[in-house]
């Protein structure tokens, strides 16, 4: 029996929640990583080309983060549905959220540069997480956490 859209986006809501306190703790990851690289790891590097490498490794690092809690939680049920295994799905997921990524990188790398707002990188990167996040949840529920039609 068909499920009525009441019923359906009660659960999207529900898991759009579930990804959203995910997505809340990966952003701790997000910043965390991105500070460090910022202020401890890449201090040899000139200040306006830091983020150019700090940026990728806290994203990197933040995306793999939020791949496990993801299926372990909001796609729990689904997660099953990747019959080649976690490696498999893994990179389906890293693919789906590319260009969530890559939305992220671009708009804190303009958001924090004298060309765009003059923001501070961390700013910066917590506005483009919140555009990106939208994005990243639609690819992740329709492609790597897919819903199997029986």
């Amino acid at each position: 029996m068909a499920q009525s859209l009441v019923q359906r986006l009660k659960r999207l809501a529900w898991r759009f929640a579930r990804f959203g306190v995910v997505g809340g703790s990966g952003i701790f990851v997000n910043q965390a990583v991105l500070y460090a690289g910022m202020e401890w790891l890449f201090t040899s590097i000139a200040k306006d080309v830091r983020l150019s490498y700090a940026l990728p490794l806290a994203i990197a690092l933040a995306t793999t983060y939020n791949f496990f809690w993801n299926r372990l939680w909001t796609w729990r049920e689904r997660r099953a549905v990747e019959t080649a295994g976690v490696a498999l799905q893994y990179a389906k997921y890293v693919a789906a959220t590319l260009i969530g990524s890559s939305l992220q990188y671009v708009l804190t790398r303009y958001l924090a540069s004298d060309a765009g707002f003059s923001l501070h990188y961390g700013v910066a990167n917590l506005i483009a997480i919140g555009v990106a996040s939208v994005v990243n949840f639609v690819i992740n529920d329709r492609v790597t956490f897919r819903k199997v039609i029986e």
